[in-house]
């Protein structure tokens, strides 16, 4: 005889078995890139700490560091062959705050906050336009994805960018004495026009897979990365400054030739925002 006890607790292990069955089947190895997505939150909310406690130099690098882990999560994904709708999702969610959020809390402590409300509405506009360059990237990742180029400067290179300036001219702000509202008269534009780009269609290049096609059909790319390595090795931050400044720079040529010349690649999709 089996007592209620006994048979309710068959009843839940029995439930527990179907739900098991029905569910879909977990790739366990999303766990590698997941692991580097959470360093790259983490890495971003030391940064707003820092940046809070004082140490606004800390807190720059912590976001040169987050992109640094940005970087390693996509290549995990890739090698672990673990690329899932979980991973766009956190990992989105860990570039709004590494990238959105610290990094214009980085830009108002340092300069902006000079200016008042001005300031404050300034140094929102990263995190606002890096919101809307996320979302569109998660919906056409799902429907359209593109393995070769992103569509809007990348939030990680936005970041990088401010984190760098900060770096770049912290204690070289004499050079903008002849301007009237000093640094802040080169930090607004380059806000702006960084941000512009986040949710611009203007392509920019992606790291290339390591594969033995993609290294064959990538070399000059590969090349041009092995150079930007150094470039940040060997300078620092001036090398972060001039690395991502020629990333821009490359990317709003080749969208000034396709413009202006009013041409597509054969083959090459145009472009299709299905957010």
């Amino acid at each position: 005889m089996k007592y209620p006890i006994q048979k309710r607790y068959g009843s839940f292990k029995e439930k527990r078995r179907r739900i098991k069955q029905n569910k879909p089947p977990v790739n366990r190895r999303i766990a590698v890139p997941s692991f580097f997505t959470l360093m790259n939150l983490f890495s971003g909310f030391l940064s707003i700490v820092s940046v809070a406690e004082g140490e606004l130099e800390r807190g720059a690098w912590l976001i040169a560091i987050a992109g640094l882990f940005d970087v390693m999560d996509g290549l995990m994904a890739r090698l672990a062959d673990a690329t899932s709708d979980f991973g766009i999702e956190l990992d989105s969610l860990s570039d709004m705050v590494s990238f959105g959020v610290a990094p214009g809390f980085l830009i108002y402590t340092f300069s902006l906050h000079e200016l008042g409300i001005l300031g404050l509405i300034i140094s929102g506009i990263p995190p606002l336009c890096g919101a809307v360059r996320l979302a569109r990237f998660n919906v056409n990742a799902r429907l359209a994805p593109s393995n070769n180029y992103f569509i809007g400067l990348p939030i990680p290179a936005q970041a990088i960018i401010l984190g760098s300036f900060f770096l770049t001219f912290r204690d070289e702000q004499v050079l903008f004495s002849n301007f009237d509202q000093g640094i802040n008269s080169v930090l607004i534009p380059v806000v702006i026009l960084i941000s512009f780009l986040m949710v611009s269609t203007i392509k920019f290049d992606k790291i290339p897979r390591f594969d033995r096609q993609s290294i064959r059909e990538n070399r000059g790319k590969l090349g041009l990365l092995l150079l930007y390595l150094v470039l940040i090795v060997s300078l620092k931050e001036y090398g972060l400054m001039a690395v991502f400044t020629i990333f821009i720079a490359k990317g709003l040529a080749l969208g000034a030739v396709h413009y202006f010349g009013n041409y597509t690649r054969e083959g090459e999709d145009v472009f299709q925002d299905y957010s």
